[in-house]
């Protein structure tokens, strides 16, 4: 018999994503709290945002493998999270324009019954193209992707701000990278095909 899976998100792209892989799960919102420590690094902050997630809803379901996703965007030095407001996404927009942004995913699978545990950063390159504010604007308006790290929905209207795209996985950059996730959920003994 199979471990109960549990994706620990209320996300609703990170569930559609993982339907894509037949399995059946449930979810269950983690409650976290989400500030960057001070000289944390992109790739150490949703790494350990993934794992605090899925660790928070494994206590409360020890048998189970638990999945955690968590995502950012780096600019620079300067790490992006979701902007909340149309104002927010426009600035961070802006910023983004005729640069290239990298986006740190990471994934947590976690059964603490058997012990397992793999937490991993799967890394996007998002090269944007040069936009007038007016067409920011309107992408905002048709979008509406205030809770999206960067500011936008690459499954979506999203595309149209791209030069390209480099990774190694085009679900990871929807928020749950499927190719490394399915390699994690083997692992931790749950058959995926």
């Amino acid at each position: 018999m199979q471990a109960e899976i549990i994706l620990a998100s209320s996300s609703p792209f990170r569930q559609q994503l993982l339907d894509r892989l037949q399995l059946d799960y449930e979810f269950l919102p983690p409650d976290i709290d989400e500030a960057i420590f001070p000289g944390e690094d992109a790739s150490s902050y949703v790494c350990r945002l993934a794992k605090s997630k899925a660790n928070r809803v494994a206590v409360e379901h020890p048998q189970a493998v638990v999945i955690g996703s968590d995502q950012c965007a780096l600019l620079g030095e300067k790490i992006l999270g979701k902007p909340g407001s149309h104002e927010n996404a426009l600035r961070q927009l802006r910023e983004a324009q005729g640069k290239t942004v990298v986006f740190h995913t990471a994934v947590c699978v976690l059964n603490l019954s058997t012990g397992y545990s793999s937490v991993e950063d799967v890394v996007t390159e998002v090269e944007f193209r040069n936009l007038s504010d007016q067409q920011l604007d309107h992408y905002l308006r048709v979008e509406e992707p205030y809770q999206c790290a960067g500011s936008f929905k690459s499954e979506g209207y999203g595309s149209c701000l791209f030069k390209k795209i480099h990774g190694d996985d085009p679900t990871a950059l929807i928020g749950l990278p499927l190719i490394r996730l399915t390699r994690m959920l083997e692992n931790a003994g749950v058959e995926v095909v």
